[in-house]
């Protein structure tokens, strides 16, 4: 769920912070964490350390993990961030191509196989059209 800050909803550690992201797959929430730290952006993730508890199986998702910004003037370009980034990994995600190396077949979002490590190429995106997952 994106930009659930939309609304005023705030992180409950603090009422400056806002949320940006929550899912119930902690994965995605620190991929997006990351991305966003990478660009400068100082984040928190909110219920973490309920994903190891098991409370996250429990489809509420008050418990889910949720990622927000420490400084609530950064949202709108953390917002951007994760919604290029959405739209980034999407695209030939729907293709699948052979590695040329070994022949096994791999996402069209893919820069390197996943089963032997070598760059792919695909031709049947643009350039830069392919992103790694």
């Amino acid at each position: 769920m994106i930009g659930d800050g939309v609304d005023g909803e705030t992180c409950a550690l603090s009422s400056g912070m806002k949320e940006l992201f929550r899912e119930q797959d902690y994965t995605k929430v620190g991929y997006f964490q990351s991305v966003i730290e990478a660009e400068g952006i100082a984040t928190i993730v909110r219920n973490k350390h309920l994903t190891m508890s098991g409370l996250t199986e429990i489809p509420i998702p008050e418990f889910f993990p949720a990622l927000c910004v420490v400084d609530d003037t950064d949202y709108p370009r953390a917002m951007e961030i994760i919604r290029h980034q959405i739209t980034e990994n999407s695209k030939g995600a729907d293709l699948e191509i052979e590695c040329p190396a070994c022949s096994e077949i791999n996402p069209g979002n893919f820069d390197i196989c996943w089963s032997c490590g070598k760059t792919i190429v695909n031709s049947d995106l643009p350039a830069g059209g392919g992103e790694s997952v």
